[in-house]
């Protein structure tokens, strides 16, 4: 079944203290979803599980990423991430600011047949 993409938003999250990839990756999530609504599920009374979740993370290190941990701040849909080699590390005095990307699609089957409600 081919899909459409709904939605597109960018996050940015970082961790200060501690290196921690997980972390700054998924305060990159929620930056993003900061920026988004979903009001179509309502107003045309769609179960949320028709929504795939694309969630891609970049960070310096990508293999360090729980994914798993990421996956799980997902609130909604079924969801799928990837995470790419991008964001920085940025040295500062004896330790090492991460700062985390993050791009999270959501995608809904072709939708035919239905108009918005008043």
């Amino acid at each position: 079944m081919s899909e459409q993409r709904l939605i597109i938003e960018m996050g940015m999250g970082n961790d200060l203290h501690g290196m921690d990839y997980t972390k700054a990756a998924k305060r990159a999530i929620e930056d993003a979803f900061r920026h988004s609504s979903l009001p179509i599920f309502g107003v045309v009374e769609m179960p949320h599980e028709m929504m795939r979740v694309q969630v891609t993370v970049a960070v310096q290190e990508p293999d360090l990423l729980d994914l798993a941990a990421l996956r799980a701040t997902l609130p909604r849909g079924r969801a799928e991430v990837t995470a790419v080699h991008g964001g920085l590390n940025v040295p500062s005095g004896d330790e090492t600011i991460v700062i985390a990307q993050a791009s999270v699609e959501a995608f809904l089957p072709k939708q035919s047949g239905w108009s918005l409600k008043d």
